[in-house]
């Protein structure tokens, strides 16, 4: 398969090769998986690790949708506080939830030590930042909910959090100390990397064209030739479309953009000095990051506009640094990027019954690391017998979100004009 423009840093500055691979064409498999990324590859490695045949078919190259272009923060839990997420999962699932994705980070950090996988993994935690005295409040009611679970986790105040980000624009901050970073990139081509080696099949540049009950399993069609398999694994999440009918339309889809300046070396030695990641309390989040090459990676939500020399975009970057940072200077970018986010209404992520022996784990809320790779761990415990009650959550029938399309373009154009009015 040809390659075109890099989608992303991490694609250029990913330590681990590319991966990719041809369709064995006619065979049969146990599990057929849609899709390269981190859902995808981590439910191929352990169908694997279990004994079973697995293929994965990635229309593009591996890591080519959200999870190539991720912020690559290792974050625990979800956007929504303890008390929220066991309101809306009861007194079973919403425990066991808050501490399967607690342990979130721990399980991606042990299968990046366990194969070896080379992606610049930091686990000195990640940091909510308080972009006013209300953010500052709401950080100071999640510490208190996850500090009575016994989570590590820090609040600190203005001149605390200054120390760890290197600016005094914050009112305070939550530092997670279970959470990392890492390059997204590298660590999607890690897990394609221990998939395959321990027995799944790789297919890229292989587009499923359609999906058909064929006695007890399935035939996948695609345009490259046709597989059979006992099960089908869709791990397309935000970049889901059509394969399945009205599976596009439970979720609505957001776009979030980063720019990367170039080394910055000693300018940049006082910025987020123990390389934690960074996102903010604000309505319209930004988030800030440094990489091994002291590279700033800064981002919000919406497309990039312009490209990475020039545009609405980067004159909101070089904003955002100069309003954080008064003496770091001019900054030259060298990449510009956007992703998608699959957005649910009540924040939580699903795993969809699609028919009998079809799965979806699907609307990630802009957390697809653990997401991702927890929920390819309990697709495969499924495959292998494990009870559908041992989830992290129920499993559940498809449902439109009827506002979704709506939605996805007032955000859009939110996401727009917060760029101009913040970029002037």
């Amino acid at each position: 398969m040809t390659r075109t423009m890099p989608i992303s840093l991490w694609d250029v500055s990913a330590e681990e090769r590319d991966l990719e691979g041809r369709l064995p064409d006619g065979e049969t498999f146990d599990v057929v998986i849609v899709g390269g990324g981190f859902t995808g590859l981590s439910t191929a490695l352990h169908c694997a690790e279990a004994g079973l045949s697995a293929c994965v078919i990635e229309a593009n190259h591996v890591g080519f949708g959200g999870s190539g272009r991720n912020v690559g923060l290792v974050n625990a839990g979800i956007w929504l506080p303890p008390t929220q997420v066991r309101e809306k999962l009861g007194a079973t699932y919403g425990p066991r939830f808050l501490q399967r994705f607690g342990d979130g980070p721990s399980m991606v950090f042990d299968l990046i030590e366990k194969y070896q996988i080379r992606c610049e993994a930091t686990r000195n935690g990640t940091i909510h930042a308080a972009h006013a005295p209300s953010g500052f409040r709401d950080l100071e009611a999640r510490w208190k909910e996850w500090n009575s679970l016994g989570e590590p986790v820090d609040l600190l105040g203005r001149e605390e959090i200054s120390e760890k980000i290197g600016t005094h624009v914050f009112h305070g901050g939550l530092v997670d100390h279970r959470a990392g970073t890492v390059n997204p990139m590298g660590y999607c081509r890690g897990l394609a990397r221990a998939a395959t080696a321990a027995g799944a099949t790789i297919s890229t540049g292989v587009k499923v064209t359609s999906l058909a009950k064929s006695g007890s399993g399935w035939s996948v069609l695609t345009d490259k030739g046709n597989l059979h398999a006992k099960a089908v694994v869709l791990g397309t999440n935000a970049y889901t479309d059509d394969l399945w009918p009205g599976l596009k339309q439970t979720f609505t889809m957001i776009h979030y953009f980063q720019l990367a300046s170039e080394p910055l070396g000693e300018r940049a030695a006082h910025i987020l000095p123990e390389r934690q990641g960074l996102w903010d309390t604000a309505p319209v989040m930004f988030s800030l990051r440094k990489d091994n090459e002291d590279r700033l990676i800064i981002g919000s939500m919406g497309k990039v506009l312009g490209d990475k020399s020039s545009g609405l975009s980067q004159r909101w970057a070089r904003k955002q640094l100069s309003r954080l940072f008064p003496d770091l200077g001019d900054i030259k970018f060298v990449e510009a990027w956007h992703g998608q986010i699959a957005m649910t209404p009540d924040h939580l992520p699903r795993i969809h019954v699609l028919d009998e022996g079809l799965y979806t784990p699907i609307g990630y809320n802009g957390r697809g690391i653990t997401t991702g790779t927890i929920f390819g761990q309990g697709i495969a415990g499924l495959l292998t017998g494990m009870d559908p009650a041992e989830l992290p959550l129920p499993m559940t029938d498809v449902a439109a979100v009827t506002s979704a399309p709506l939605m996805s373009r007032f955000y859009n154009i939110a996401f727009t004009a917060n760029q101009f009015i913040k970029g002037f």
